[in-house]
């Protein structure tokens, strides 16, 4: 990677009991779990000795205190665009609650109903691509499932709708970088287990 070329870390936060269960967890303001704290932590173990041009961070309870845990928070700026994707109605079911009602539904084919279209969210992702080109070097992003999916889809030059096929868990570090003047992804879900569960 040449110096100066934009490289976003994307850091997804950690564990929340809605994670546990798998309910969408959009704008509501959740806090992490006793162990998604450690995450957050080993996640700080795993970027030690990264240094970033910026740091940014969803508003968000969630992403807010895996930034401060893993030790970025006293530079980090809340960036409003790194928020999770608003799922509206859909806010708290789960995938196959929401299937009972809708039997084909996708959140990347269908949407949500009284919340934000894939074409809002890549907005603002493409938005917080823009923002690290402007930064220069190494910029990390504390944020959400969803939304850092998409933005890895954008980061490549793919349709929004390809985020379907970037699987993100909690706790979970990935990489977008250029390579000889190409985007590309050079890392992509490195987990960061608990010593615990090793």
């Amino acid at each position: 990677m040449t110096s100066g070329q934009p490289a976003l870390w994307l850091v997804r936060h950690g564990e929340t009991a809605w994670t546990i269960t798998g309910r969408h967890t959009g704008r509501t303001n959740i806090g992490l779990t006793a162990r998604g704290e450690r995450q957050a932590v080993a996640l700080g173990r795993r970027l030690g000795g990264q240094s970033f041009t910026l740091v940014l961070t969803s508003p968000l309870a969630r992403a807010r205190d895996t930034c401060r845990l893993a030790g970025y928070g006293s530079m980090a700026t809340v960036e409003p665009d790194a928020q999770e994707w608003d799922y509206g109605r859909f806010e708290g079911m789960t995938s196959a609650q929401i299937r009972t009602l809708h039997p084909s539904w996708s959140l990347w084919e269908h949407g949500v109903p009284d919340g934000e279209t894939i074409g809002d969210v890549a907005g603002r992702a493409d938005h917080l691509i823009a923002r690290a080109a402007r930064a220069g070097g190494s910029v990390a992003i504390f944020a959400h499932g969803h939304v850092l999916r998409l933005l890895a889809a954008r980061w490549i030059g793919l349709p929004p709708s390809a985020g379907r096929s970037f699987a993100l868990d909690t706790a979970s570090v990935s990489l977008l970088a250029v390579d000889r003047g190409q985007p590309v992804i050079r890392l992509w879900n490195e987990v960061c287990h608990l010593e615990s569960e090793s």
